[in-house]
């Protein structure tokens, strides 16, 4: 752990009680001039740091908006999903980053960056990532299974995200199978890469950008997106961080461990923004109106065509739309 780290860990350890810079450089075997230096490094960053003469310093606020890994990784119930936080300030795109060094880290790091610039999408699309206005970030994982079974982590994420949002009092809903909708409109999308050799998976990917705060959105896409905030929920970013994190390692444990994917599956139809409704399935151009009946045991959705035949469908084939709109 840096230094810095263990200062601002000290100091969130502390809660409402001061820390004396006396006390700070005995614990982290620092002069106080240095103590003095990373606490204005730290007020950079946004820590709202309060220091009251011949008492010290603590936190005036909780610091619910700063990415960094010590908000998110502090107390952390998980075994190593979060455990480690890159946090960047900008990117291309987190997704790329987390390939170029997806062999170099462990499984469970999170790389969160504050901007994309190249954010991107499923099927290529692009993905709007403007700084600080929610959460980019791509999960590496290093599952040992086949790369067939890869797909479903998708799912996991997916009922990860949806799960969390919950636990914090968002009504969302999956659009299966890879994007997170409030009020019929998406607010997060989800984008899994992975290595593989032929018998073995090497690292995945999983990208997640939710909109948090953004208002205004581009007139190509303000009748299908939105945020948080737009739709009332005043939410701490990395409170869903540290939410997501709990719920995935659960989800996967379960699954890579033990096989379990009722769990997920379970999560995914009961959070469905589309079993039981007739969409559209968009493949190459092609719109085919269908009713969604089910998502099978492998993650894919089983639909009924207007003949009365049944069909089942993979995610990396086709969009899915609503009769209506969005969903």
């Amino acid at each position: 752990m840096f230094v810095r780290e263990k200062v601002i860990k000290a100091i969130l350890d502390s809660g409402e009680n001061f820390m004396s810079g006396e006390q700070l450089s005995k614990k982290l075997g620092i002069s106080r001039t240095a103590v003095w230096k990373h606490i204005n490094a730290l007020r950079e960053e946004g820590y709202n740091i309060e220091s009251v003469n011949k008492k010290g310093y603590r936190l005036a606020e909780k610091p619910d908006d700063i990415l960094s890994s010590e908000n998110i990784a502090y107390n952390l119930p998980t075994e190593f999903i979060g455990k480690k936080v890159i946090h960047l300030d900008t990117v291309g795109s987190t997704n790329d980053y987390a390939k170029e060094i997806g062999n170099k880290v462990s499984g469970g790091t999170l790389i969160i960056s504050e901007q994309q610039t190249k954010g991107k999408g499923r099927l290529g699309r692009v993905w709007k990532s403007k700084s600080g206005d929610g959460i980019w970030m791509s999960l590496i994982i290093k599952p040992k299974i086949e790369p067939y079974k890869a797909p479903f982590l998708t799912l996991v994420a997916g009922a990860s995200v949806v799960k969390a949002l919950s636990n914090l009092g968002v009504e969302a809903s999956i659009k299966w199978p890879n994007d997170i909708i409030v009020h019929n409109k998406k607010i997060c999308g989800i984008l899994t890469e992975l290595s593989a050799e032929m018998e073995r998976v090497n690292y995945v990917v999983i990208g997640i950008g939710i909109n948090i705060k953004t208002i205004d959105f581009p007139d190509e896409i303000k009748e299908k997106a939105t945020s948080l905030y737009k739709e009332g929920y005043k939410l701490s970013r990395v409170d869903i961080v540290r939410q997501f994190c709990i719920e995935f390692e659960k989800l996967y444990k379960g699954y890579i461990l033990d096989g379990n994917k009722q769990d997920t599956l379970e999560l995914c139809r009961k959070y469905s923004a589309i079993i039981g409704k007739q969409v559209y399935v968009i493949k190459n151009n092609k719109r085919e109106l269908v009713k969604c009946i089910d998502i099978n045991e492998n993650g894919n959705l089983i639909v009924k065509e207007k003949n009365g035949e049944i069909q089942e469908i993979m995610s990396g084939e086709v969009s899915i739309r609503g009769v209506k709109g969005y969903v």
